[in-house]
């Protein structure tokens, strides 16, 4: 399902970096070269058919590059 992010993402926590990021190899082969960490943090979303929640969110970001990939790993409350 398709969400979009409403404002700021906070409480930002790097997962992995360098080599512990293990879709490395498709982030280089999609995006391109750099240096990639795998983050994570809280955010309001709304998802395609109008439900808002808080949920935390996962993704990918390099510099020069910027963040891909984002993915919803749980819902943490429903508003």
């Amino acid at each position: 399902m398709r969400f979009s992010i409403l404002g700021e993402i906070s409480g930002i926590e790097v997962i992995a970096r360098g080599v512990g990021v293990r879709d490395r190899g498709r982030l280089r082969k999609t995006y391109g070269p750099g240096r990639w960490r795998k983050l994570k943090g809280i955010a309001r979303i709304q998802y395609s058919s109008g439900t808002i929640c808080v949920a935390e969110l996962h993704w990918y970001e390099a510099h020069g590059i910027g963040r891909r990939d984002y993915k919803v790993k749980r819902v943490l409350r429903a508003l």
